[in-house]
């Protein structure tokens, strides 16, 4: 009998800004202990903890929304992408476009990362609606920070979404930290999909 194997992950952040203090994709690199297969190094990297149209604009560097869009579906053949957004879903990329755009464009599931604390609702709910208009399929919410159970519960119940996980601060953040935390509360109901 043949087991089903799901293609392999492959992780992808196409912009980054304040490339000088933060760098998502060697952290996920470094977390995930990654080999080079799993990991698309390519993109958008700009100085200034900006929004990108902002960082891009002060930097003299255009972003090509559809060139990087392109440049990701050129690869995707065997992998499932987590693909990692700059900002949230109506931070402006260009000047005329926003990272939901990007998200219409490739098509898959989206998984809201969010706080944990006091604005997390609205700004959550207020997501949610800005997906949903688009017709995105929303994968889930995974909280981020101390846990509050009345937060995630308003989440569920007003936004309709399951909450697939609550990421308390870990310190330090090491790869098997993080390993641990997932294998034992990462999606326990199986709502993500494959």
């Amino acid at each position: 009998m043949h087991r089903f194997r799901p293609p392999p992950l492959r992780y992808w952040k196409p912009i980054q800004t304040g490339i000088e203090q933060d760098d998502d994709t060697s952290d996920v690199r470094r977390l995930g202990v990654c080999g080079p297969d799993e990991i698309l190094d390519t993109g958008v990297r700009l100085r200034r903890p900006l929004s990108p149209h902002l960082a891009a604009r002060l930097s003299g560097q255009p972003i090509d929304l559809r060139g990087l869009i392109d440049s990701v579906r050129q690869q995707a053949g065997a992998s499932r992408w987590i693909v990692e957004g700059a900002g949230g879903a109506l931070v402006p990329v260009t000047d005329s476009a926003l990272m939901v755009d990007a998200m219409v464009a490739l098509g898959l599931p989206v998984l809201i990362v969010s706080r944990t604390g006091l604005g997390t609702i609205n700004h959550t709910l207020l997501t949610l609606e800005a997906l949903r208009a688009r017709s995105l399929i929303v994968a889930g919410v995974l909280m981020v920070g101390q846990p509050d159970a009345e937060n995630r519960d308003a989440i569920e119940t007003y936004g309709r979404v399951p909450v697939v996980g609550e990421l308390p601060p870990i310190d330090p953040l090491t790869p098997e930290g993080l390993s641990a935390w997932a294998v034992a509360n990462l999606d326990r109901k199986n709502e993500l999909p494959l």
